[in-house]
């Protein structure tokens, strides 16, 4: 797979450090890449056509998102969702996720709050039949579209946290049907306070949306995680 030649036979100028980050990091969000696993320089810039100065630059742009770490001597890793790191995600999701809520509350608009609302749908139809995966997917995309909806450049930065912890975090397999009903109905609840212009309202109940999980780690070693 050579990303400069399949660029331009699109017609497309993307540039190379910004394509190889996408693909990285989606492979990591779809668990081609999982937790622990180790990217190899050389047999990426072998499959990728590429020399090792821009996947150097995209690895360390996927560091500075928390999705690989590196270590000297070891190469790099995508990140490992043992407890602690998971507690501190989800610490700072909390804050974040709540501060999104209050901020899209403060100004809602009719086309914000149809959108969640389908978000919502969505995350209902895959309820039955159940679909683990498109409700990880659709529960990705409510959180992600109210950060967004900010317009709030330091909190739109913030957006690959949720990726972290939906999906790099929870694999599909460990997402539980009624966990996930419990978080849909959380979900109706952020969004009609957000509908209402409720700023204190839609901040707690997207923290505490959020602070469940944390009490759920902080209970048990490990857990399923349904954010």
């Amino acid at each position: 797979m050579d990303l400069v030649q399949s660029s331009r036979d699109v017609g497309i100028i993307v540039p190379l450090v910004d394509e190889i980050t996408a693909i990285l990091r989606e492979r990591i969000y779809s668990q081609v890449y999982g937790p622990g696993y180790r990217l190899k320089q050389e047999a990426l810039c072998s499959e990728l056509g590429i020399s090792r100065t821009p996947l150097r630059e995209a690895m360390q742009r996927l560091e500075q998102e928390g999705l690989i770490r590196s270590e000297p001597g070891r190469g790099a890793r995508v990140v490992s969702g043992d407890v602690q790191t998971l507690l501190a995600a989800y610490q700072v999701r909390a804050v974040i996720d709540g501060l999104a809520a209050r901020l899209v509350a403060a100004g809602p608009t009719h086309e914000h709050v149809g959108e969640l609302r389908k978000s919502i749908e969505r995350q209902k139809a895959a309820m039955n039949p159940w679909d683990a995966r498109q409700y990880s997917n659709c529960n990705v995309d409510f959180h992600e579209r109210i950060c967004r909806m900010t317009e709030n450049e330091f909190v739109i930065g913030q957006v690959s946290l949720i990726h972290m912890t939906a999906k790099v975090f929870t694999p599909v397999a460990l997402i539980d049907r009624d966990n996930a009903e419990r978080a849909i109905g959380e979900h109706s609840a952020i969004c009609s306070a957000i509908a209402a212009g409720d700023e204190r309202a839609a901040e707690h109940l997207a923290r505490a949306h959020i602070e469940q999980t944390i009490t759920e780690l902080t209970e048990r070693d490990s857990g399923r995680l349904f954010r």
